[in-house]
């Protein structure tokens, strides 16, 4: 059931790109002002907008309905991993699985939105001319002028705001323990927006092991592969300065990857967690 409930949710995030690729179609948002705007698409019609955003919320209904009436069967209890803490999600309630079914798109969506960032943010100085890195500023072109810390501190920000916000509903349903005070309300929230960044060690290993690969095999001039490796030289700039280069050989990746795993798995990291967690109770 976890593996159907990822590909939905890349499902519903395909879904959610073709509602918001129209926007980004010259042709669509043209006027006859416009060079452009006088020439004619070979369907006038176009595409449906609406018929994406439709299909997103039909699957994320319908397969609440399919949790809820197999749920029970399989004795699957869904459950939202968000870094630090894990929410439970009982599937003989449709309400529940509504609702989980809505979290965890939205989750999805999150991560996808958090990669972008740091895309954003780590290829800060990549030209326009880069067609993926194009591609990034359009997802964000309400953000993409703010000053690089400031997108850097956008997930704690919003994850914090969010666990705020959602917490009394959480609360509500028994899903999480009610908090004794406003303050411990507000250290949750910084323990879950310090979580947010979790979620980047799968981008940033896959980059990087990508860029290993594409540095001793060629697989062709491609703009992807490009951007791949000015996305990992820039990741991996806070320690160039590292004299980890024997030859023709750079071990300065491995280390990257290294690094990551140590950050995300440090035991000091579990352990402060712990002790924390019995003053923030989840």
């Amino acid at each position: 059931m976890p593996l159907i409930d990822f590909i939905l949710n890349i499902a519903g995030l395909l879904l959610w790109l073709n509602w918001l690729a129209i926007n980004f179609d010259p042709l669509a948002r043209a006027t006859a002002a416009s060079l452009i705007g006088t020439l004619r698409k070979a369907d006038p019609s176009g595409p449906k907008r609406w018929k994406f955003l439709a299909g997103l919320l039909a699957l994320l209904y319908f397969r609440a309905v399919i949790y809820w009436q197999l749920g029970s069967a399989v004795n699957w209890t869904p459950r939202l991993d968000l870094g630090f803490v894990e929410l439970s999600f009982r599937s003989d309630y449709f309400g529940r699985m509504l609702l989980f079914s809505l979290f965890s798109f939205a989750l999805t969506l999150g991560i996808f939105y958090l990669w972008l960032i740091l895309l954003s943010a780590a290829n800060d100085k990549v030209p326009d001319t880069d067609p993926l890195q194009k591609m990034v500023r359009l997802h964000l072109r309400w953000i993409e002028g703010w000053p690089r810390v400031i997108r850097i501190l956008l997930p704690f920000l919003i994850g914090g705001l969010l666990w705020a916000a959602l917490h009394p509903l959480l609360s509500r349903l028994a899903i999480v323990p009610p908090t004794k005070s406003t303050i411990q309300l507000i250290e949750q929230a910084a323990l879950i927006g310090i979580g947010t960044y979790l979620a980047l060690k799968f981008l940033i290993v896959g980059i990087l092991l990508l860029h290993i690969i594409n540095s001793y095999v060629y697989l062709g001039n491609h703009p992807f592969w490009g951007f791949i490796n000015v996305t990992a030289r820039n990741l991996l700039y806070p320690i160039s300065w590292l004299p980890l280069q024997i030859g023709r050989v750079d071990f300065l990746p491995l280390i990257g990857i290294a690094f990551v795993f140590f950050v995300t798995h440090l035991p000091a990291t579990k352990f402060y967690v712990d002790k924390l967690s019995r003053f923030l109770p989840f």
